[in-house]
């Protein structure tokens, strides 16, 4: 304050840091009831990244499944008539899933989601596991419901792998977390394919249990829920 008057620029700067602590507050202080809530089953905790984000914001920032609004497809499974699974089935420890990514802020979950299977069937078909391109999913899947960084739908991915005769490698065409122009050349260096898809049966527990004890699959989850 001098003569009467106040500096407006360091004013605005200290409310706007007042204003942005105060929502980081109140976000941390409803993820902590949470946590209070699920004490009892705890034995130890830390914060991540995602904790300063609302619920929308994290809606907006990662959840890009888009789902068809025409009646779903229905397909065969092959593992329907299965008997016999094991007690506990965990993919990493045979190799057939690559490390956590990280799709960023961008709503390519559905890329993701696509990927980790392909990937795994690669591995169970080839012997070979190879970490494959999310991205080219995002920059050159764009037909139907796939719209790279605005979401997308797996089955369609699907069938854009299919119909390109593969994909190609992380390492070729890295993942930037962004809607990029489409790279044919990169594109054109197919590592991996498939032949098809097929849905497993809504509803349907066993079925779910018999396909994971047999690949790994692909899964979409509304993650914007609190339990989650």
């Amino acid at each position: 304050m001098s003569n009467g008057w106040f500096n407006m620029d360091v004013y605005t700067k200290t409310m706007l840091k007042k204003i942005v602590v105060s929502r980081y507050s109140r976000r941390m202080q409803s993820e902590l009831k949470l946590l209070m809530m699920w004490q009892t089953s705890l034995t130890s905790w830390e914060s991540m990244h995602f904790a300063d984000l609302t619920k929308e914001e994290f809606k907006a920032a990662r959840n890009g499944l888009k789902i068809p609004i025409c009646k779903p497809k229905i397909t065969s499974f092959r593992y329907e008539n299965v008997t016999v699974v094991p007690t506990t089935m965990d993919w990493r420890t045979k190799g057939s899933v690559t490390p956590i990514k990280d799709q960023g802020q961008c709503g390519s979950c559905w890329a993701f989601s696509a990927i980790a299977p392909t990937e795994g069937i690669t591995k169970l078909s080839t012997g070979k596991l190879i970490s494959l391109s999310e991205q080219e999913l995002v920059d050159c899947d764009r037909k139907s419901e796939d719209q790279g960084c605005e979401g997308g739908y797996m089955e369609d991915a699907f069938k854009f792998i299919v119909k390109n005769k593969g994909i190609t490698t992380e390492t070729t065409y890295p993942y930037k977390a962004a809607d990029g122009k489409r790279n044919t050349k990169k594109e054109s260096s197919r590592v991996a394919d498939i032949k098809g898809y097929e849905k497993v049966p809504k509803n349907n527990e066993k079925s779910l249990i018999n396909a994971v004890a047999n690949q790994p699959i692909s899964v979409s989850i509304d993650a914007s829920h609190k339990n989650i």
